[in-house]
């Protein structure tokens, strides 16, 4: 099972291959690391990566996504409750530094951990021992942290929202995701590999792959997303292809087609009206450009005629015939 969460980091590339490296190094020493990298890059799965690497890869991997808890619920989420602790424990339950004992812990999201919380995780981070939330009894904790997070926590430290003395212990080794963009080869390799298996899925008889124009699409673009982003836009284009050359890429499938025509529409303001509206048209579009050439070169009337490309002399003819206009229009933005 391990070996196959392995296998699924793809890449080639020499930015991505340095990273593996580092990672590899980094899980054979049994300190904290974090993990820094945008939405979508593979911060779980650099987080797999080093725990099956580890000498702790036969012990269990907890993974706790911080952002999906309430601040109230993540104390005792990490570190257990006893029966009677607040209202409604009912029982004991066991947290999650118990059941990752002797193997290792996965905090994504570090960065939006109570400051409270993050006093006790140091004391368990600096000793080795904790309490269950309604408990006096010590425990010791065998555990190795992962932690993730897409925030700048030396920011957040020096804004006093993230315990400085926390973030030394944490930082032994510090490790930044590239994110796809910067991945050069790697996109396509990855969107060949998404497609192959949205294929399988969809129990197509041929392979799909991609027109040239698809292609450079696909390499052009930013990927915010990364890697996430990535595999959704890929599965996508396979799953809604009629034949098996995929031309077509949607990055946004936000988009409203309804929305679109009502657009084409407005691109054409002056098909509903008559020949003779000309001169009240007419005027309606120099006060429309004049003011924003104005708004634009912050009221020097110079200027705003350099970027309308005419005269200033011209410029001064049409503002004085419509200048009452122009200021009303300058007023309401």
């Amino acid at each position: 099972m391990e070996r196959d969460v392995i296998r699924e980091g793809i890449g080639e590339s020499e930015v991505y291959l340095d990273f593996i490296e580092s990672v590899s190094r980094a899980a054979k020493v049994e300190r904290p690391v974090i993990l820094v990298g945008e939405r979508g890059s593979g911060k779980e799965l650099a987080a797999r990566r080093l725990h099956y690497l580890s000498r702790r890869w036969q012990g269990p991997l907890i993974t706790v996504n911080l952002a999906s808890l309430p601040e109230s619920l993540i104390e005792t989420e990490l570190f257990g409750y006893e029966s009677g602790a607040f209202t409604g424990a009912r029982g004991t339950r066991k947290g999650r530094f118990e059941e990752a004992e002797g193997g290792t812990l996965f905090l994504d999201e570090i960065g939006l951990v109570p400051l409270s919380v993050q006093e006790k995780i140091l004391r368990t981070v600096e000793y080795g021992t904790y309490e269950r939330v309604g408990s006096s009894e010590t425990r010791k904790a065998d555990v190795r942290i992962v932690c993730a997070t897409n925030a700048d926590l030396q920011r957040l430290a020096r804004e006093g929202k993230f315990k400085e003395d926390l973030l030394d212990r944490l930082s032994f080794e510090v490790l930044f995701l590239p994110p796809l963009r910067a991945r050069g080869e790697d996109i396509m390799l990855l969107a060949n590999h998404f497609a192959t298996r949205m294929a399988t899925e969809c129990q197509l008889e041929d392979i799909p792959y991609f027109s040239p124009e698809a292609e450079k699409k696909l390499k052009s673009y930013s990927w915010p997303g990364n890697i996430r982003e990535l595999k959704n836009t890929v599965e996508r284009a396979v799953y809604r292809s009629r034949s098996q050359e995929i031309d077509d890429i949607e990055f946004n499938p936000f988009l409203n087609p309804f929305q679109k025509l009502e657009k084409e529409d407005k691109d054409a303001p002056f098909s509903s009206y008559f020949l003779k509206d000309y001169p009240s048209v007419h005027d309606d579009v120099d006060v429309f450009f004049l003011s924003k050439a104005l708004r634009e070169s912050d009221g020097n009337q110079r200027r705003a005629a350099e970027r309308l490309g005419i005269t200033y002399d011209q410029f001064r003819g049409v503002y004085r015939k419509l200048s009452e206009r122009i200021k009303l229009a300058l007023k309401e933005g």
